[in-house]
């Protein structure tokens, strides 16, 4: 069994918790998670790929075991908590790495990707979009109306996803056998999103999502110019994230590996080692090579 450390690094006077694992001189793989959960997402992945690779799973700020501090003492924006995963692994050292994103994940991912073309060596997006048309119209029509109107009615809407049975939404819709998905995932999440002062956070980056799909162009354009290697593993029952997100990646990056696997938004709770062989089939060939 690989040895997982869960560690702190201060950032900008905040204290980000990570899981890290593997050799130190191994290839890096950075496993960024999504809203509502935190590298808590990546428990049962980590201990399949650590034997070979240096694997460092951070908490955003606001999520997780990481700081939390409230919207007027940070700005919570997608380009904010960017800089600060960017900062966490200057301060690790690590200047080469393949990336795992998922959801939220994949936002601070490609603006990662776009400061530091160079870094990356690998894409690996499991329900991480970067395309239009990924998004599953139902459910972010209500985030779209948020942040063109805000106002008690479209919040009301969007306070409706911090609850327990929107967190528990997340993780069981699409999954073919639900007694697969451990309750404690979404448990779990909920209890940090209901800390104080975290909904106004969580509101904070729903409003901010909107700065995303403006990015796509330049993310399509590295995708083609850089030949980055990118595999997309995706829970094809997922209804955020839609299987033609996946498809789409075809469409700039070069011999893009694409599988559409049985399972959700939260692909691992479900089917971790079905989606482990795959991820490192691809980094075994891709980045170790």
């Amino acid at each position: 069994m690989a040895v997982i450390h869960h560690r702190h690094a201060t950032v900008r006077g905040h204290r980000l918790f990570y899981r890290e694992a593997g050799p130190a001189d191994a290839p890096v793989f950075l496993l960024l998670h999504g809203f509502p959960t935190s590298s808590y997402m990546f428990r049962d992945l980590i201990p399949l790929l650590a034997d070979r690779y240096h694997v460092i799973a951070p908490d955003h700020l606001g999520f997780g075991l990481s700081d939390a501090p409230g919207v007027a003492e940070f700005d919570y924006t997608f380009d904010a908590l960017t800089d600060l995963t960017e900062e966490l692994l200057a301060g690790l050292g690590v200047t080469r790495y393949a990336v795992y994103v998922q959801d939220y994940g994949a936002p601070i991912g490609w603006r990662l990707a776009l400061r530091h073309p160079e870094a990356v060596t690998a894409i690996v997006t499991q329900n991480g979009n970067g395309y239009d048309e990924g998004f599953v119209e139902d459910f972010w029509r209500p985030v779209w109306a948020y942040h063109r109107d805000e106002n008690p009615e479209t919040e009301a809407a969007m306070r409706g996803a911090l609850t327990l049975e929107a967190t528990r939404w997340q993780y069981v819709t699409g999954v073919p056998d639900e007694t697969l998905v451990n309750p404690e995932a979404w448990h779990h999440d909920h209890a940090l999103l209901s800390r104080p002062g975290n909904d106004e956070i969580q509101l904070a980056l729903f409003r901010d999502y909107a700065t995303n799909p403006p990015l796509y162009p330049r993310l399509h354009r590295y995708l083609r110019d850089s030949a980055v290697p990118v595999l997309a593993v995706w829970g094809k029952g997922d209804e955020i994230f839609g299987p033609e997100g996946a498809k789409a990646f075809a469409t700039d990056a070069h011999d893009a590996e694409i599988h559409l696997l049985d399972g959700g938004h939260f692909l691992l709770e479900s089917a971790v080692d079905e989606a482990a062989a795959l991820i490192g089939d691809f980094l075994d060939r891709k980045v170790a090579a």
